[in-house]
């Protein structure tokens, strides 16, 4: 099994197979329009220009499992990412993306890729663990994605090579990109 062999709906309301990226490196991330790692979007795009030609893709899947930080509608946040982030890089409706009604393609990613736990040395990774302690103690436990802006990195086979938790910057990651492009 890959990340192939999923299907999921673009922003659009078309479903889409993943399989039509086969042979592509892909990041996978769960977004939100008004999270305090939104501005990630800027850097997420700059990625895709760079490595976009060398067979890169960013995917992004909007969610509001996290703070209600994505509230609106699946129009709304592509007119969101579209003006104010410049976004062109393919994005899906708004999905679950932890607990029961989470999506199959993110129960595969979570569960080829487990939770590490997060970088504390990292002054937004420690702010994040202590918000998450304090206000929603039962999303710490298990592999279940944390936060929005967690990413996971697939290579050209479909297979999930390695997560990167939402503090983590994209710029941060792209000496691992450019190892697997």
């Amino acid at each position: 099994m890959s990340v192939y062999s999923f299907q999921a709906i673009n922003i659009r309301g078309i479903e889409k197979s993943l399989e039509q990226y086969k042979g592509k490196v892909l990041l996978i991330v769960n977004t939100a329009s008004k999270c305090g790692f939104t501005p990630q979007y800027s850097d997420l795009q700059k990625l895709y220009e760079k490595y976009k030609d060398q067979g890169f893709m960013v995917l992004g899947f909007p969610c509001n499992q996290f703070g209600g930080q994505e509230p609106g509608s699946n129009e709304d946040v592509d007119t969101f990412c579209q003006l104010n982030y410049g976004v062109s890089f393919p994005l899906f409706e708004k999905v679950d993306v932890r607990g029961e009604s989470k999506h199959p393609l993110f129960a595969y990613l979570t569960q080829q890729a487990p939770y590490k736990g997060l970088d504390l040395n990292n002054s937004e990774a420690k702010m994040l663990n202590m918000f998450i302690e304090k206000e929603q103690p039962d999303l710490l436990p298990g592999d279940e994605i944390k936060w929005n802006f967690t990413k996971f990195l697939i290579n050209r086979e479909g297979e999930v090579v390695e997560r990167f938790e939402s503090p983590v910057g994209t710029l941060d990651l792209e000496p691992a990109v450019e190892a697997i492009l």
